[in-house]
């Protein structure tokens, strides 16, 4: 069975268990898995029983697909993704937001848990994406195109949304939040950067690096799908500030941020 097969025989399981149409898919990244308790939940479904799906094997990743509402909004959200570091191909990685496509989603949002790059930030707090670099050895397009799903030079000028990321920051403001705005340099990992890459990475115009949320994005915006994103700085890669971390220490940063990063998105999901 080809790709375009598996996607669309995942979709049908899935419509067939929830008929609703979707108009707003939500990724939940590392240590943000609550966020999905902002959700008025009508059903979970495990990715174990979902057709072709991955099971993700990052332990902070709990590896359901939720469907219900924030607000009157129907939404879709993964709690727990896939990283290409789990050896998993691109392709992987990114066929959840091409199944969330064909269940409808016309708007995706994302979130992560990074390191800060930037001197101005400080750990537990969040970051609105407002561009990225892909430092992936791989993109998820690669191959031969389904034209289906979109162009084969899809472009990412405006890879993420403007009209949200305004929305966004009236809403931080509103509520008196702290927050950052900057570019995200997304790379494969698992391992942490060396201080000599936090520097070059830097200095080629990043605010953030992760490992996670550059393919999906991609694959939203070739598909046509409105992406906002979002960062909860865990650790930073700025001299002088650089130190050991842990998976633990990682996660529990993340919960520091998640107050302001889940009311942040559940409200502009409301309002979008």
């Amino acid at each position: 069975m080809n790709y375009a097969d598996q996607i669309q025989e995942a979709a049908l399981f899935i419509k067939n268990l929830f008929p609703n149409a979707v108009n707003i898919g939500i990724i939940l990244g590392t240590g943000l898995g609550k966020l999905g308790d902002q959700i008025h939940v009508d059903l979970e479904i495990d990715y174990s029983e979902i057709p072709h799906f991955p099971l993700s094997t990052v332990e902070s990743h709990s590896g359901k697909l939720i469907f219900g509402s924030i607000g009157d909004k129907k939404v879709v959200a993964m709690k727990g993704r896939f990283h290409y570091y789990e050896g998993y191909s691109m392709k992987e990685v990114t066929f959840p937001v091409r199944v969330m496509k064909s269940l409808g989603i016309k708007h995706l949002l994302v979130s992560n848990a990074c390191g800060g790059l930037n001197p101005s930030q400080h750990v537990g707090e969040v970051m609105i994406i407002t561009d990225h670099i892909d430092l992936f050895p791989e993109s998820p397009l690669r191959g031969e195109n389904m034209d289906q799903f979109g162009p084969r030079f899809p472009d990412m000028s405006d890879a993420y949304s403007r009209r949200l990321i305004e929305l966004a920051e009236k809403i931080a403001v509103e509520h008196k939040f702290m927050f950052h705005t900057g570019v995200y340099a997304g790379v494969q990992g698992p391992n942490l950067e060396t201080p000599a890459e936090y520097k070059y990475l830097r200095t080629i115009g990043a605010d953030a690096v992760g490992m996670s949320t550059v393919p999906e994005v991609i694959v939203a915006r070739q598909m046509g799908v409105e992406v906002f994103g979002m960062s909860a700085i865990t650790d930073l890669g700025v001299e002088g500030k650089i130190k050991k971390i842990t998976l633990e220490e990682v996660i529990a940063a993340a919960k520091q941020a998640e107050p302001v990063l889940a009311k942040i998105m559940s409200e502009l999901v409301k309002q979008m």
